[in-house]
């Protein structure tokens, strides 16, 4: 429940930031006439992320046990590189996503014709890239951690995110939003890399990966999956029991790569670009 939860406020946090910073810029530049526009691109990216969610799962349910496996591995997959990619995203783009917003709204009402369409496609693709990757992280984990807990955590991580959006953008909740996106960010990529060992377990399991198969570690006597605890640590870190060689050197591959990447100091392009000299 846990981690559907965090990633789903999270996400919903990041889409809460973008319509709080179209809204606030129609607002301060008197175009506040163009809201319903910003309204109607949010509808449509939450019924797109809907439906694809729903038309995946209804699919996958007619697969047959080896299809059905392979399947959800290639879920596993999308989600682990659509999770680090909105990881690193964020961290790249949080220090100039204001200003660029800002300059696609004044691009997308520049022209004297079709400015409410220019609008609501820039709501709609920059909310539905939120939406999608909610669906496939959802899909992924969802597999993972079968039990009813699971969607309750994301319904109650979105709920949780619309009312702090609602807080920031009218000045009623204080958040450290850079503080907020690191400790998130460091969660999810431990996430993902269950995830993509879970993904390596998939493909074995679809006929697809058989080697490296040998059980490196069994904790099936001391902390069995089926256990509360073994059931919880499942469901956020992707825990086995009896993990194979091919999952552990996957899982810690992953990790130590890119938490060397997200931890390194960012160095923005600007920083590293020549200084120019005066001219005389």
């Amino acid at each position: 429940m846990l981690v559907p939860f965090l990633i789903m406020l999270r996400e919903g946090i990041e889409a809460a930031l973008i319509v709080g910073i179209v809204a606030s810029y129609l607002k301060q530049t008197g175009r506040g006439e163009w809201m319903p526009a910003v309204w109607v691109g949010v509808l449509l990216a939450v019924a797109l992320s809907l439906f694809v969610g729903a038309a995946l799962q209804l699919v996958s349910a007619q697969f047959p046990q080896k299809a059905q496996e392979f399947f959800e591995a290639i879920v596993g997959l999308i989600a682990v590189i659509v999770l680090s990619s909105m990881v690193f995203w964020m961290r790249k783009a949080a220090r100039s996503i204001k200003s660029e917003l800002h300059t696609h709204i004044d691009e997308a009402l520049a022209h004297t014709s079709g400015q409410a369409t220019a609008l609501i496609a820039m709501v709609f693709f920059a909310v539905a890239r939120e939406g999608l990757e909610s669906v496939f992280f959802l899909l992924a984990i969802f597999q993972q951690s079968p039990s009813s807990e699971a969607p309750l955590g994301a319904v109650l991580g979105i709920l949780v995110s619309i009312a702090l959006g609602y807080g920031i953008y009218f000045g009623g909740v204080r958040m450290n939003l850079r503080r907020f996106f690191f400790w998130t960010g460091l969660f999810i990529l431990v996430v993902a890399a269950g995830i993509l060992a879970g993904t390596l377990r998939h493909f074995h399991e679809a006929g697809v990966w058989n080697s490296l198969q040998t059980v490196v570690i069994d904790l099936s006597e001391i902390l069995p999956v089926s256990s509360p605890l073994g059931t919880i640590l499942s469901g956020m870190f992707g825990y086995q029991d009896m993990p194979t060689l091919g999952e552990v050197i996957v899982y810690f591959s992953f990790l130590a790569i890119s938490l060397y990447f997200f931890l390194r100091p960012y160095v923005s392009a600007a920083a590293n670009a020549p200084a120019t000299k005066p001219s005389n």
